[in-house]
């Protein structure tokens, strides 16, 4: 793959070094990364959460306990679903459209695992709002 500010870099075929020769591509699977010529990290993020939801769904019978505690819940989804869709975010460089997307999986997910409250004035059963969530899952968010 060819990164380069230089519009005509990408027209170079392949790349010859010694004996052998490689071909250009616009993206490929590196360590579990995906990179794209683009340095766009749009793709790779959707492969995250994709993955994250893949993950959560493995563990999601387990979660659903009603005899495990909340902060054992919140311990599972910290140690297995987080690592699974942070993996390589030291290089990403978000854009608020990126972020919003980690905060709505994270929020997904604590919804599922603090289940809806009974409303005290109607007595209807409601999925928690964001500042009931940032309230008991006192941890920065995913952004962070």
């Amino acid at each position: 793959m060819v990164m380069s500010r230089d519009q005509n870099a990408g027209r170079i075929h392949s790349v010859r070094i010694d004996n052998s020769t490689f071909e250009r591509v616009e993206e490929f699977k590196y360590l579990g990364t995906t990179l794209t010529n683009k340095n766009s990290i749009a793709e790779e993020i959707k492969s995250r959460l994709r993955s994250g939801n893949a993950c959560y769904q493995s563990v999601q019978n387990l979660l659903s306990f009603s005899f495990l505690s909340k902060n054992l819940k919140i311990k599972i989804f910290r140690t297995i679903i987080f690592p699974v869709v942070l993996y390589g975010c030291e290089t990403w460089s978000l854009t608020l459209r990126e972020e919003r997307k980690l905060r709505v999986f994270e929020n997904m997910v604590l919804r599922r695992l603090f289940e809806p409250r009974r409303d005290e004035v109607t007595g209807e059963w409601r999925r928690l709002h964001k500042e009931e969530l940032n309230d008991l899952y006192s941890s920065p968010n995913i952004v962070r």
